[in-house]
């Protein structure tokens, strides 16, 4: 996952997820294969009630089978999976039942801990509902309901766009996942990313972990995994902006003992305030604060006035010595680990504050 990008002013257009986009292929190559004619749109019901007219890409019927796909519009979102091809290869069978294939592109599961049992291709439970809700529907409009169906779900150039993921971390391995809750995908949305955080955090628990490195994203955790080279991938955890909801949800789990949590400067000074959510959407730094910070740990006025005229908190470096025995970043991440300690009592917690140039400071230190 990459580095967070900034919230665009004005209204933004919602897209639609990728289970979405499987479902109207599947529905579209089941209605074709059953009519015998190629289908070149489908309406699609929605998790959230809402229905969608999906343009099929294109639709490649024989006898046997039918090859749908259709491109993802995830609206104003900077999703990685924006304009993907995504389809869908269904054929008929006398099993009854309705069972899911991994196409190319899609990932298989390895590890244990996600909603889907390992060795199954990556496709999520409500994706799957919805495949198998429109499947059911068109088999009994047609007095087919003995009927069973195949889907094999692929993603073109899946396994490239999956690098931009955290598939592999996860254990998901050769391609992307098939997600999706509402059927839409809101741009810029907490839910996702939270939705990552949990799905990580649950993958690192029933693989054994019992210490995680949490931190906001790949700049800093390429720093972090100097300092701890032999924990496995899965137990580093991107937080974003969302630290509290990470930290809440490691404490839903007893098994981690520690949690180390590196943090830049532009963070830290709101996690130090109490501000649990960094986006800079949401908040901006608070210039009294860190003069207040300042001044309590004996900083003289001239220095002081100098915060009030900052207009960014990367630049409190001109001022404090980067060194784990500077008065102020003691202070600050003083308060950083009384703000986040109390969200994990049964958990040991270490601070790392990481500079631009890759440099840290751990808290508590010999100085504390």
């Amino acid at each position: 996952m990459s580095e967070l990008q900034p919230i665009p002013d004005g209204p933004l257009r919602t897209g639609f997820t990728t289970g979405a986009c499987a479902t109207a292929c599947a529905k579209a190559a089941l209605q074709a294969l059953i009519n015998g004619n190629t289908i070149t749109e489908i309406l699609v019901t929605l998790p959230i009630g809402q229905e969608h007219l999906f343009q099929i890409f294109s639709c490649d019927l024989n006898t046997s089978s039918c090859t749908c796909s259709t491109q993802k519009d995830a609206g104003d979102d900077p999703d990685v999976t924006h304009g993907a091809i995504i389809g869908a290869t269904v054929s008929l069978n006398d099993s009854g039942s309705i069972t899911f294939l991994q196409g190319r592109g899609v990932g298989k599961v390895t590890l244990p801990g996600l909603e889907i049992g390992v060795g199954e291709p990556a496709i999520n439970p409500v994706p799957r509902q919805m495949m198998q809700n429109a499947c059911k529907k068109l088999l009994s409009e047609n007095q087919l309901e003995h009927k069973g169906v195949e889907i094999t779900v692929f993603v073109e150039n899946g396994e490239v766009i999956a690098k931009r993921t955290l598939n592999e971390r996860l254990g998901i391995i050769g391609g992307l996942s098939i997600l999706g809750t509402t059927g839409i995908v809101t741009p810029f949305s907490a839910s996702s990313y939270i939705a990552s955080i949990t799905q990580g955090i649950d993958v690192a628990v029933a693989n054994g972990a019992e210490e995680l490195v949490i931190n906001s994203g790949a700049r800093s955790e390429k720093n972090l995994k100097l300092l701890f080279p032999d924990l496995p991938e899965f137990a580093f955890i991107h937080y974003g902006n969302w630290i509290g909801e990470t930290l809440e949800k490691i404490a839903l789990s007893p098994a981690i003992k520690k949690v180390y949590l590196g943090i830049m400067l532009g963070k830290s000074v709101k996690l130090a305030e109490g501000m649990m959510d960094t986006h800079s959407g949401k908040n901006t730094w608070n210039k009294e604060f860190v003069w207040q910070m300042a001044k309590d740990a004996g900083y003289p006025q001239d220095l002081l006035e100098q915060i009030l005229s900052f207009n960014m908190a990367g630049r409190l470096t001109d001022l404090f010595s980067f060194a784990g025995s500077e008065p102020f970043y003691l202070a600050l991440l003083k308060a950083c680990y009384e703000n986040c300690s109390v969200l994990i009592p049964s958990a040991d917690l270490v601070l790392f504050l990481i500079s631009r140039d890759g440099e840290y400071i751990q808290y508590p230190n010999e100085f504390s």
